[in-house]
């Protein structure tokens, strides 16, 4: 049986009628199924794409996509995953909107969606904000599909808030599943989710707690190391103990960087803001108080100088399994005498494993157009399998 057939009849096995017509947000709102799912319907629509067999199960329609953070991978994942699948990229640009003339969300929604068959946003600088958002947009076209203003309910993937970053975080654990050979061999395997300085302040807290709100579902022995007042959410370092009691694996706190790294499989050190901070620059923002979030930066860009010895040296990987950990970052990474003078990485790491990073993001569009292919069709199997028989080149041959 081909790699193909074998993804579709697991699939077929997989629980995934709760995902139609449905929205995702965070990764532990979804069951082990439907995580599954997506992963495995990444692999087949890069599988039918390397065959050269078009994917295109939409004749029109559009993605929208609202981006309130700068991004290149994502937002060239969104547009690649849409493409992949026939929809149209457009995207919202608040500044251009009726936003500013006191447009409200559940108006903007719907007028965006009149043929609007998925939105993805990301807004994640501000905590309690960015998912609060995501839910309001998701109502407000639940209830204009309802109230039969909309012909079609798009539907919404989390392209990053202030909680998780799914896509990005899915992306990596494929990744390590095909680096693996399978997961079934991620049980037990130990993944150092560190803190690394970085010459910059604010960065998310997404992708750390996305990671430790995935990877603990996994059976890993998941290790989440960071200086002092670099905590994580609470609620969601909660999600992690809870889902690694329940999945056979491990999830401890440590302050140091080196008891992380020891015999770890897998690392990834990235930089994040404190919870504590995150918090304190929302309200000032809120505030309008300019001088305060000035005054807010400068103390956290000198309590990140206090720990520059958080970074992932040759000294510190050669602490890992057989010295041969398997890197990990969701890029850009802050790389040592190359983007900074000091950073998250030293330039010899990371040049070693820069295939594999490339790699790793590469898996983010498959994975972004499984959760729309999921969450517009009903029976995803079939579907597949109907792309297989139609055989449509997805680049003309000449015969």
């Amino acid at each position: 049986m081909s790699n193909f057939k074998n993804l579709v009849e697991k699939l077929k096995g997989l629980k995934t009628q709760d995902m139609f017509m449905n929205d995702f947000f965070l990764t532990w709102e979804k069951t082990d199924d439907e995580l599954n799912a997506v992963w495995t319907v990444a692999d087949a629509l890069r599988d039918l794409r390397q065959r050269n067999i078009s994917t295109k199960v939409f004749d029109s329609g559009l993605g929208i996509s609202l981006f309130r953070d700068n991004s290149t991978r994502t937002r060239f994942s969104f547009a690649s995953a849409c493409n992949l699948l026939g929809l149209e990229v457009q995207d919202l640009d608040e500044g251009k909107s009726q936003i500013a003339h006191g447009e409200t969300v559940r108006e903007t929604a719907n007028m965006i969606s009149f043929m609007a068959d998925v939105i993805g946003i990301r807004d994640d600088m501000y905590i309690g904000k960015g998912n609060a958002y995501m839910h309001e947009v998701a109502d407000s076209v639940e209830a204009g599909y309802k109230d039969g203003v909309l012909e079609q309910r798009p539907t919404l993937v989390n392209l990053q808030c202030d909680i998780d970053h799914p896509t990005q975080c899915m992306a990596d654990a494929l990744h390590v599943i095909h680096e693996f050979g399978g997961i079934e061999n991620l049980k037990g395997k130990k993944i150092a989710m560190s803190w690394a300085y970085s010459p910059s302040y604010g960065k998310p807290l997404s992708v750390p707690q996305g990671v430790i709100g995935l990877f603990t579902r996994l059976g890993m022995d998941v290790v989440l190391a960071h200086p002092e007042g670099y905590e994580v959410m609470p609620e969601v370092a909660e999600v992690a103990k809870k889902q690694a009691a329940e999945c056979g694996g491990k999830f401890t706190v440590t302050n140091d960087m080196k008891e992380a790294f020891k015999d770890a499989d897998i690392v990834y050190p990235k930089s994040w803001a404190p919870f504590a901070a995150m918090e304190k620059r929302t309200n000032l923002y809120a505030e309008g108080d300019s001088e305060g979030i000035k005054a807010l930066e400068k103390e956290l860009l000198a309590q990140n100088a206090n720990h520059k010895d958080w970074a992932c040296t040759e000294e510190m990987m050669k602490l890992t399994k057989d010295g041969k950990a398997l890197y990990l970052h969701c890029l850009p990474a802050d790389i040592t005498d190359v983007s900074c003078k000091e950073g998250e990485v030293d330039a010899s790491v990371f040049d070693r494993y820069r295939d594999p990073l490339y790699k790793e993001a590469s898996f983010k569009p498959y994975v972004i157009a499984a959760m729309i292919l999921l969450e517009k069709f009903k029976d995803p199997a079939k579907v597949l399998e109907q792309l297989e028989a139609r055989g449509q080149d997805r680049i003309f041959s000449e015969k």
